[in-house]
C-alpha cells in the first residue's frame, strides 16, 4: 500500500513542471547568480584598489615595508598635493602614511607606544576591505619588527614583539569604524551554496501544499480514507518521496558549487576537509524539518489561496531572519540573536560547520538535533490536524 501511494506522489510531482522547476532550477540559479555577484564582498579585491603612500621616513625598514606592501597591492599612485580631498571624495581608496621614526621603531625590541603607520581609508570603503587592509598592515609590521629583533638578539633569544599598536587604521572621516571579529568567514560560494541549498529544500512546502490541497478539493483524500488507508500511511506516502527529492536536490547543489562555479569564474566548493557522515546528517535533518513543516502547513490550509498566502511569507521570513539572504556575520547583535530562532539558520550553520570549519558529527549534532526536534513537533501537529481535517 505504501509503495503504491509513494508512486502516486512521484507521478504527480513529475507531471507538475512548475514544482520541479522551483525545487531544482530556482536554488541552482540563486547559487550561481549570488555567488558571482557577491564574490568581491567575501573575497575583497585588495590589489585593484587605488592607493597612495606618503613616505616621511627614508630608512631601510620603511622601504622594506613599502616593498612588501607593493608585492600584494601593485604600484601606488603618485601622491597628489590634495590627497586628503581626493580621499574624502573616493578618488583614492586609501593612503598609507609612514611617519618619521618608523625604521627606528621597527628595530626596537620594546612594544611601540604610538603608531608610526597610518592607514587612512575613504569614508565609503567596504568594512571587509577596511579590516583586511588593517590586518595586512599589522602583519607586515609585525614581520619586520620580529626580523629586527632576530638581528639584534639572535634567533634563540628573540621575543615576539607586538606590532598592533604600531598601526593606526581609520576611515578618513569616521575614526570610530571598527570591524567585528569572529570565526572564519565563508567564501561567496560556501555561503551561497549552503544558504540557497537550505532555502531550496524548504521550497518543498510549495509542492506538498499544492498537491495536498488539490487532493482534498477533488475528494482523493476522502476516498483513500474511506478505503481504510491509515492516517500514518497517508502522511508517510507524502513525506518519504519529498525527503528523497530533497536529498537529490542537495546533491545537485553541492555539485554545482564544486564543478560548475569554477567554470563560471567563481571559487570552487572544496570537499577535501569535509566529514561526509556529518554532512549527510545535516542534510537529512534539514530535509526532515522542511518536509515536516510542509506537512503541517498542508494540513492547516484548506484552499490554494490560503496556501499561496502562507508558505511564501513564511519561507521568505525564515530566510531573511536566518541568514540566508543576509549573512548573519554582518547583522547587528540583536538580529544575530533573532536568527537563532529560524530553522533555516540551524540548517545553514550546520552546513557551514561542515563545509567551512571542517567539523565532524560532534560539531554538526547540535544543529541537527534542533532540526530533528523541530521536525518531530511539526509531524505531531500535522498528524493531529490531519485527523481532524481529512474526514
Amino acid at each position: 500500500m505504501l509503495t503504491g501511494l509513494i508512486k502516486k506522489e512521484l507521478l504527480a510531482l513529475r507531471r507538475d513542471m512548475h514544482a520541479l522547476a522551483a525545487l531544482f532550477l530556482m536554488p541552482l540559479l540563486f547559487i550561481v547568480v549570488m555567488s558571482l555577484a557577491l564574490k568581491n564582498v567575501y573575497d575583497p579585491p585588495l590589489r585593484v584598489l587605488r592607493y597612495a603612500v606618503d613616505v616621511r621616513d627614508a630608512g631601510p625598514a620603511a622601504q622594506d615595508l613599502l616593498r612588501l606592501w607593493q608585492q600584494g597591492h601593485g604600484q601606488p599612485q603618485p601622491l597628489p598635493a590634495d590627497w586628503q580631498a581626493q580621499l574624502r571624495r573616493g578618488a583614492l581608496a586609501y593612503v598609507i602614511v609612514l611617519e618619521s621614526g618608523l625604521s627606528h621603531e621597527l628595530a626596537q625590541l620594546s612594544n611601540p607606544r604610538e603608531p608610526f603607520i597610518r592607514l587612512l581609508a575613504e569614508p565609503g570603503i567596504d568594512g571587509n576591505l577596511f579590516n583586511a587592509l588593517k590586518a595586512e598592515a599589522q602583519a607586515i609590521a609585525g614581520q619586520l619588527k620580529a626580523r629586527g629583533a632576530l638581528q639584534t638578539l639572535g634567533e634563540t633569544m628573540a621575543p615576539q614583539p607586538n606590532a598592533q599598536r604600531l598601526v593606526l587604521a581609520e576611515r578618513f572621516t569616521d575614526p570610530r569604524a571598527e570591524g567585528r571579529t569572529g570565526g572564519p568567514r565563508p567564501t561567496s560560494v560556501q555561503q551561497n551554496v549552503a544558504a540557497w541549498l537550505v532555502f531550496g529544500m524548504f521550497f518543498v512546502i510549495a509542492a506538498i501544499t499544492n498537491l495536498f490541497v488539490e487532493e482534498r478539493r477533488c475528494g482523493a483524500l476522502a476516498r483513500l480514507k474511506g478505503l481504510g488507508v491509515p492516517d500514518a500511511a497517508l502522511l508517510a506516502s507524502k513525506a518519504l518521496p519529498y525527503f528523497g527529492v530533497n536529498l537529490l536536490q542537495a546533491a545537485l547543489m553541492l555539485m554545482v558549487g564544486a564543478w560548475l562555479m569554477p567554470l563560471l569564474g567563481g571559487d570552487a566548493l572544496a570537499f577535501d576537509r569535509v566529514h561526509w557522515p556529518a554532512l549527510v546528517l545535516v542534510v537529512c535533518a534539514v530535509s526532515a524539518a522542511a518536509v515536516s513543516l510542509a506537512l503541517m502547513l498542508s494540513c492547516l490550509v484548506r484552499t490554494h489561496a490560503q496556501a499561496s498566502a502562507v508558505w511564501p511569507v513564511l519561507n521568505i521570513l525564515m530566510a531573511a531572519i536566518g541568514g540566508i539572504m543576509v549573512p548573519t556575520f554582518v547583522m547587528p547583535v540583536a538580529m544575530q540573536a533573532l536568527a537563532r530562532w529560524s530553522p533555516m539558520n540551524w540548517g545553514l550553520e550546520g552546513l557551514l560547520s561542515v563545509l567551512l570549519r571542517g567539523g565532524g558529527v560532534a560539531e554538526a549534532a547540535p544543529h541537527a538535533a534542533r532540526l530533528l526536534a523541530f521536525a518531530a513537533v511539526m509531524l505531531m501537529l500535522a498528524w493531529l490536524l490531519f485527523k481532524r481535517t481529512a474526514k
